[in-house]
């Protein structure tokens, strides 16, 4: 598809683009599409832009990436289409672990997603869901690697259900989640919950990790996710401000 970068809608339109073509390449699924359309439709009551509460909660993410003994990032076939150099990115600066979990699981889907990484990323190690379990869920999602999400102290959920969110906190695990619906459960149940677009999120997040390794600030002191969570729904609520122009 060819769009004008004139288009009022360019950046999102791209963005579109880039997820029905992942569903062509096995990579997401039709239901992402319907996920990413619902994110859309918050993101643009928050004006497509990263707001104070969002810029709180990457301080507290990058930091509790930082103290984690063991941090996984998780990835599904909407990170990998819309945010997967800003993974590699944030686990290059961290530390962290990369593993593929997907509720519609399929060999060839995940084979989909490590080419994808692969081709871009050589070298880099994906993990994949094989060998362990999370307590207490039904689905797909219940299975990992026993030396990724299985040995994690913190893992970042971005993009997907609250169910494996509640499971992984029952298990002692910290939760990261990225989420443009406040009301979400998996908003709510986060450790820490960064209210925004995951292709503007990441990149904030790789650079804060840099910024507090190299200072030295690695403590979250003070931080409130219920806080952030109001604050996000009050701008929801009482701006609908839409997109800048």
């Amino acid at each position: 598809m060819t769009v004008p970068p004139t288009h009022p809608r360019y950046a999102s339109l791209l963005l579109r683009e880039r997820l029905v073509n992942a569903v062509e390449a096995s990579v997401a699924t039709p239901a992402g599409l319907i996920a990413h359309g619902r994110g859309e439709a918050f993101d643009y009551l928050l004006g497509e832009r990263t707001h104070p509460f969002a810029e709180e909660a990457v301080r507290a993410a990058a930091s509790l990436l930082l103290r984690a003994r063991h941090p996984v990032l998780s990835v599904n076939g909407n990170v990998c289409a819309l945010a997967m150099d800003d993974v590699v990115d944030v686990a290059g600066a961290c530390g962290a672990d990369i593993e593929i979990n997907l509720f519609y699981w399929s060999s060839r889907r995940e084979a989909a997603i490590r080419s994808a990484f692969a081709s871009r990323h050589p070298g880099v190690v994906v993990r994949g869901q094989e060998g362990g379990r999370i307590p207490g869920l039904a689905s797909h999602r219940a299975t990992v690697d026993p030396l990724g999400i299985g040995d994690a102290d913190v893992v970042m959920t971005p993009l997907e259900d609250g169910d494996r969110a509640e499971a992984l906190l029952a298990c002692g695990v910290q939760v990261i989640a990225i989420d443009l619906n406040p009301l979400s459960r998996t908003a709510r149940a986060a450790t820490v919950t960064i209210v925004d677009n995951i292709v503007r999120a990441l990149p904030l997040l790789a650079r804060e990790v840099v910024r507090q390794k190299r200072e030295g600030t690695i403590d979250p002191t003070g931080y409130d996710n219920n806080s952030v969570l109001a604050s996000a729904e009050h701008t929801l609520r009482a701006g609908a401000v839409g997109p800048e122009e």
